[in-house]
């Protein structure tokens, strides 16, 4: 009997450790797909003849989709209780929305295949990190949701999809690259289908039977809530701006060959694979809060090296490095924050707001904003927004109340 009791808990961390793997690998080969036609566009706007608007509208179409896609399919997932279901079959939907971006031969063409990517990527984030949250123990949430949402999607998407997909659009062409992009995940759906279990606390008895608009209300009433909302809005902008537009400021006005500029945007991927272990880790020890202020502030590193800094690649793609821990943060104001927030019947759906908000007003808005402005005042104008973007973020997070176990357990009264 005693053999059996220790058994229990070293086969339940086994699962833990598989369980955070396989989602933070699916979301990876998600990012990979969704930064495929950011890292190639060199290479697609002259051939599409695009303009930087048509350029800023492609990245605001998918995440249009996305933000819908994620707060309808995370309310019904925790409605259902089969959130596993879900993730398989929209994971199984983005790889084959890939095959679509290749085949585009034309601007409306390709805005239509990344509405269609959108639509299907939008539900993978909140269903994967509801789940991280009912499996994995609170002490170590932080690190566990840091891991799934960061890990994968910066060592795949941020460093090795413009590494891979730049040389390889260069060799084969760019409709090639879309090719090689949507095979992984339809490997990654046959995995989760094989080992991933549907989370006990989602079963259908135990989540609310109210409509929709009563969870957000109840969502809202959170302060907590309404700071990550805004600061993803600002964040998610940060983001999508600097992949959609740095690597066109690299090489179209700094002067830096295609090879250069996919290193040094993949110094990017590398900062934030790093920083899902260390950024996360450090907040469930320090706190939500002071990781995200100083963090925040941080990023503007990042577009006044890219302007500004004359000297070594090397040393710009160490500023890339520390400026991109902003990165770090994402997991906190988009899942572990809104995890702590609320209840377990709302989860999903809370995290789906936070990145759907995010998604709609930072990442739909934001580039075609910023394409406008890059038509108007040159191609510096998205790396300045991006300055302000950051900074704002920082002064939100000031009026967040912390929510990690171990300081709220310090601080509660005994």
């Amino acid at each position: 009997m005693a053999t059996l009791a220790s058994a229990a808990p070293a086969k339940f961390a086994r699962y833990q450790f598989v369980l955070v793997a396989l989602l933070s690998l699916n979301f990876g080969i998600l990012f990979f797909d969704r930064n495929a036609l950011s890292f190639v566009m060199p290479f697609v706007k002259p051939d599409l003849g695009l303009s930087n608007t048509e350029v800023g509208l492609t990245s605001s179409a998918l995440s249009f989709a996305w933000a819908v896609s994620a707060l309808f399919i995370g309310a019904r997932a925790d409605r259902s209780g089969r959130r596993k279901a879900y993730l398989v079959g929209a994971t199984i939907a983005f790889s084959l929305c890939s095959f679509l971006t290749g085949l585009a031969t034309s601007f409306l063409l390709l805005l239509g295949s990344r509405l269609l990517m959108g639509l299907a990527d939008g539900g993978i984030a909140p269903i994967s990190q509801s789940i991280t949250a009912l499996a994995v123990a609170p002490e170590r949430r932080g690190v566990a949701m840091g891991v799934m949402q960061n890990f994968g999607s910066n060592l795949l998407g941020s460093f090795a999809a413009p590494v891979l997909l730049v040389g390889f659009a260069a060799a084969f062409g760019w409709h090639s690259a879309f090719f090689l992009a949507g095979v992984p995940g339809l490997i990654s759906a046959l995995l989760l289908w094989r080992f991933v279990r549907e989370p006990a606390a989602a079963a259908p008895n135990s989540i609310a039977a109210a409509p929709l608009r009563d969870h957000l209300r109840e969502i809202f009433r959170h302060r907590n809530m309404i700071l990550c909302a805004l600061i993803a809005i600002l964040l998610v902008a940060y983001l999508v701006i600097c992949w959609t537009f740095t690597p066109l400021y690299l090489t179209k006005v700094r002067g830096f060959a295609p090879a250069e500029m996919s290193w040094l945007m993949g110094t990017l991927g590398i900062s934030a694979t790093i920083g899902s272990f260390v950024v996360s880790r450090i907040s469930d020890s320090l706190g939500r809060k002071p990781v995200l202020i100083f963090t925040c502030f941080l990023g503007v590193i990042l577009p006044l090296g890219a302007m500004f800094f004359g000297g070594s690649v090397w040393i710009l793609a160490v500023i890339f490095f520390f400026g991109w821990a902003l990165n770090g943060t994402f997991p906190l104001f988009m899942g572990t924050i809104p995890s702590e927030t609320v209840g377990h019947g709302s989860m999903t759906t809370a995290i789906a707001l936070v990145m759907g908000t995010g998604e709609v007003f930072g990442g739909v808005f934001s580039p075609a904003l910023a394409g406008w402005a890059a038509d108007v005042a040159g191609l510096s104008a998205p790396l300045w927004i991006m300055m302000g973007l950051c900074i704002a973020a920082g002064f939100l997070a000031l009026a967040l109340h912390e929510t990690a176990p171990a300081l709220r357990s310090k601080l509660s009264p005994r």
